[in-house]
């Protein structure tokens, strides 16, 4: 059941759409994406080989994340040498630092809402209309 304070469905139930998982964007929260917009958003621009490595990856696989957030709007990839050595770089943009602060503020919220001492026992019905018992 939801908290008196919340809005409900008549049944007692939160809405779906007021929901606070429903304020997570799928390209931000993935883990590796979300790790290269906190990275990036730390500092004026990270390598691509310390991202690799922090967020343990493979170069084929950063790339391709890397790419999804570019596409976005929310990174900057610069490519150039460092003496004769290629090397990548990558920055966060406006738009990359208010999906990172609207997904971070998501999250807060969902930790919020979540009051363990609010859960219900075993006996009460589940939200789903079952017994709450686990299946066996």
């Amino acid at each position: 059941m939801a908290r008196p304070d919340q809005d409900t469905d008549g049944r007692g139930e939160q809405r779906t759409a007021d929901h606070p998982t429903t304020g997570l964007d799928e390209l931000v929260h993935q883990r590796h994406r979300l790790g290269i917009l906190v990275i990036t958003s730390k500092s004026r621009q990270a390598d691509f080989g310390y991202l690799r490595e922090t967020l343990g990856l493979t170069s084929g696989n950063l790339s391709t994340h890397l790419m999804v957030l570019e596409n976005a709007g929310f990174i900057q990839v610069e490519k150039g040498y460092e003496g004769r050595r290629p090397r990548t770089w990558v920055s966060i943009t406006r738009e990359g630092r208010a999906a990172l602060a609207a997904e971070m503020a998501a999250l807060t919220r969902l930790v919020h809402d979540h009051d363990p001492a609010q859960d219900h026992p075993a006996s009460d019905r589940d939200s789903t209309g079952g017994s709450g018992e686990r299946d066996q």
